[in-house]
């Protein structure tokens, strides 16, 4: 196989938040919250827990890699037979926190998936701002 062949790509979304980290790490790993701003699921911050995220286009099947409150959490991410993974990176800042999300794993070739995922993730963490300014 070739080089090109085994190429990956990521998609990566970088968000500043005006809130803490701490409540940004609830968005990010409490399921009815998730449910609020992603897909239904069955999360749990647990490294080794399998989950899965149902949306209306389908399921992703996950499983929980890294939970490093408040600053990590990354997770595989197999939807559609392309697998991928999911890293999310919380950096405190003097106005609140640096959210940076990372899915990585896209076949350079796939073009579509990418785009997709790209658009998906923006309204994704438009949502998550919203969930999260709500918090108390």
């Amino acid at each position: 196989m070739s080089a090109a062949a085994t190429e990956t790509r990521s998609v990566v979304v970088e968000r500043e938040m005006p809130f803490p980290p701490d409540r940004l790490w609830r968005a990010l790993t409490q399921p009815q919250l998730i449910a609020e701003w992603l897909m239904q699921n069955d999360f749990a911050p647990v490294v080794g827990h399998a989950f899965r995220l149902t949306g209306d286009w389908g399921h992703a099947d996950c499983k929980v890699l890294q939970v490093e409150p408040p600053t990590s959490l990354a997770y595989t991410w197999d939807a559609m037979g392309l697998e991928s993974t999911v890293t999310f990176t919380l950096t405190p800042t003097p106005a609140g926190t640096h959210l940076r999300m990372e899915q990585a794993g896209f076949p350079a070739s796939n073009k579509q998936a990418l785009g997709g995922a790209l658009w998906g993730w923006q309204k994704f963490l438009g949502n998550l701002e919203e969930v999260v300014a709500r918090l108390d």
